[in-house]
């Protein structure tokens, strides 16, 4: 092939390429900057909006009380009760109930029993598919979690009510889903100031939920929860809290 016709090379040594290399490498590092640096930089975030936020989301958590010096003294996982009522009177504990609800295609392991042997889950905090099946080994693909975490709870406000208030909100369904088991781990007793769900198309619902209940009960957040929520509400300004 003549070599008038073969593809020319990039030279980088010709002044008029390397400018236009650096001008290309400026580029991608002032995207990533201006994407990256709000996110890691508490005053760049504020200074560029990052944690600002409308809707009737925003404007819920705005009307929560903030204490940034919360206490987990004397927390006990036992306080809530959970799994020990049955408000419906259907003769089944909350787990059951929750399975019932949030899973699909479910079966039960008998006629008139509350037990679900098996059913299927779009789990909201990975988006995965999950196919429950109660046993020994296999019931922990699916659990079931506190959207605003028990210990939280108790150090937002939970730690001064009484055992039946306490009962009442481990055993609300408002504040319980079920969901993919090592994402449920994984959060543990996190707040929104640590802990997201994989699934980001799910963070505004997730957020959304967390206030209501906190609406719901009268808890507190810390300043830095509280910018993590504004954060996530940034990108949804039309969010609405879940009706209870």
């Amino acid at each position: 092939m003549s070599s008038r016709f073969r593809k020319r090379r990039f030279d980088s040594s010709s002044p008029l390429e390397r400018i236009l290399m650096l001008l290309v490498v400026a580029i991608v590092v002032g995207i990533t900057t201006g994407v990256l640096l709000p996110k890691i930089s508490r005053p760049v975030g504020e200074l560029t909006g990052e944690y600002t936020a409308s809707g009737p989301a925003a404007q819920a958590l705005d009307g929560l009380k903030v204490d940034d010096r919360p206490s987990v003294a004397g927390y006990d996982r036992e306080a809530f009760g959970y799994r020990q009522t049955d408000e419906d009177g259907d003769g089944c504990d909350i787990r059951e109930d929750v399975l019932a609800r949030d899973l699909t295609q479910v079966m039960y392991k008998r006629r008139g029993s509350c037990q679900v042997k098996s059913g299927v889950l779009n789990d909201p905090y990975t988006a995965r598919t999950i196919h429950f099946l109660r046993g020994p080994t296999t019931s922990t693909a699916v659990q079931i979690d506190h959207v605003v975490a028990l210990q939280n709870a108790w150090q937002s406000g939970a730690k001064s009510w009484t055992t039946a208030q306490r009962y009442r909100y481990g055993n609300d369904p408002y504040n319980l889903l079920a969901v993919d088991g090592p994402s449920n781990e994984e959060k543990g007793s996190a707040s929104a100031a640590y802990w997201l769900p994989t699934n980001s198309a799910y963070r505004c619902s997730y957020v959304s939920r967390q206030i209501g209940v906190k609406e719901k009960y009268g808890l507190t957040v810390t300043s830095q929860e509280k910018r993590a929520m504004k954060a996530v509400l940034h990108g949804c300004p039309a969010q609405e809290v879940p009706k209870r």
